[in-house]
């Protein structure tokens, strides 16, 4: 999967990626050569523009068609009906539904696709699907000016597309760690613009650490980003502009490590080891670029296990932490009193139940309930998980300023039953696309 340049401006337009604003002259091969269809207007290259979403996770949201000139509308519009789009995923092909054609600020061609299509995705059950050529676009209607002029003639032949962009998750580059142990871990980062600019710069910047699901333990170094929404939400354009920040996001490897005292992945001790080897080495190594009065970490589901382990066994490294439908052990909240926590989980999960939890330790209620009774201030609130962005924030913000009232620094939101879409476990949906939350935890510094 090819990287993009960094820092693309992307817009989204009806729950579609709009092609980058940017050209792609650099990377592109000689003309007689990447011609694929001779004619007036032969095409350059085609792109899959994909997009990690809150609740459906990675889709293919639309296509990318690269002219060898520039495409003029002339204030023209282009039905939907000009062009086909089919896709071939897991052995079967099927066509996808197009639902809007323009062109962006560089004169490429972007075909909207219908991110509900049920062979929208771009994962499998745990890898990234093959897309590479796996989609065909064939025009079949001439598009025409509003005065009749022919800008795109249509034809016998599809494009196959080159390449497979993925805004914001394309911007974090890959790496791995070997800890002193001789245990690998695979991880992906997101280093903010101004250092990139100048990497000599005097500025600190926070770190979120994120820590996937156990959906997403893998080899493929990429699940992490794109399974569900957690990495890339603080590496959006939007919310740099508003935090800049390191963003770091491991992966465990397969065969997926067990040997954790209740049988999860990032409480097995070689997992954690590893974990807190490469924090260190991280901040270490970026010593004077890293405010280390900020460093954040944020997980879901057993990576909600893992935040509440690693807080206690090192509660004085980490400013504020954001574990979603996780668990752990009661007896260690007297450890992490006076660390900063908003934790949310959905009453009727039934992966990880509300309080009864996994593995013999308990879930996110009963958690709250021992924090509280070791002597910190818990604020409560429940509210309907499918709410609107707008509404769902503003309870957010009540919340808060309860919080704030009563000098209180460990929040708990809990999702009514049959609130939460897709499935109850499901409680991140929201969580990372709330700003009142992401802007309390940038709020947060030891």
């Amino acid at each position: 999967m090819r990287a993009i340049p960094r820092r693309t401006v992307l817009a989204v337009t009806a729950g579609a990626v709009a092609a980058p604003a940017v050209s792609t002259s650099a990377t592109a091969a000689p003309l007689e050569v990447r011609q694929a269809v001779s004619g007036p207007d032969p095409v350059l290259r085609t792109d899959l523009l994909t997009q990690v979403t809150p609740r459906n996770n990675w889709l293919v949201t639309a296509v990318s068609l690269q002219y060898a000139h520039r495409i003029d509308l002339r204030g023209g519009t282009v039905p939907p009906t000009a062009f086909q789009v089919r896709a071939t995923v897991g052995g079967r092909t099927a066509a996808r539904t197009v639902t809007r054609v323009y062109t962006d600020t560089s004169g490429r061609l972007i075909i909207e696709l219908d991110p509900n299509d049920a062979n929208a995705r771009a994962v499998g059950t745990t890898d990234p699907l093959p897309l590479d050529r796996a989609y065909s676009v064939r025009q079949v209607a001439d598009v025409r000016t509003p005065a009749g002029e022919t800008v795109l003639q249509a034809g016998p032949f599809a494009h196959r597309n080159d390449d497979v962009i993925t805004p914001v998750a394309d911007d974090f580059t890959a790496g791995s760690f070997t800890d002193s142990a001789g245990f690998e871990l695979d991880f992906r980062l997101y280093q903010p613009a101004g250092f990139l600019r100048n990497p000599r710069t005097r500025t600190r910047y926070p770190l979120v650490v994120t820590l996937h699901g156990g959906g997403e333990v893998a080899d493929n170094n990429m699940t992490q980003l794109t399974s569900n929404r957690v990495a890339v939400t603080f590496a959006t354009p939007e919310r740099q502009r508003r935090n800049p920040a390191f963003v770091l996001s491991p992966q465990i490897p397969l065969p997926r490590p067990m040997d954790g005292p209740d049988g999860t992945d990032w409480t097995d001790a070689k997992v954690q080891a590893a974990l807190s080897e490469l924090i260190d080495t991280f901040v270490r190594e970026h010593a004077g670029h890293v405010d280390t009065g900020r460093l954040y970490l944020v997980g879901l589901s057993s990576g909600g296990r893992g935040i509440y382990s690693l807080l206690a066994k090192r509660p004085d490294v980490f400013a504020a932490a954001l574990p979603t439908a996780g668990w752990g052990e009661a007896a260690a909240m007297e450890r992490i009193t006076h660390i900063p926590i908003w934790a949310d989980h959905s009453v009727d999960d039934p992966v990880v139940p509300y309080r009864e939890g996994r593995f013999g330790n308990p879930g996110t209620w009963t958690l709250m309930n021992a924090l509280e009774t070791a002597g910190a201030r818990v604020t409560r609130g429940e509210w309907a998980n499918d709410l609107p962005k707008r509404e769902f924030e503003a309870r957010s913000r009540a919340l808060l300023r309860q919080a704030r009232a009563t000098r209180s620094h460990v929040l708990f939101t809990s999702y009514t039953a049959g609130t939460t879409p897709v499935n109850p476990h499901l409680s991140w949906a929201q969580t990372y696309e709330n700003d009142v939350v992401i802007d309390w935890l940038f709020a947060q510094s030891r």
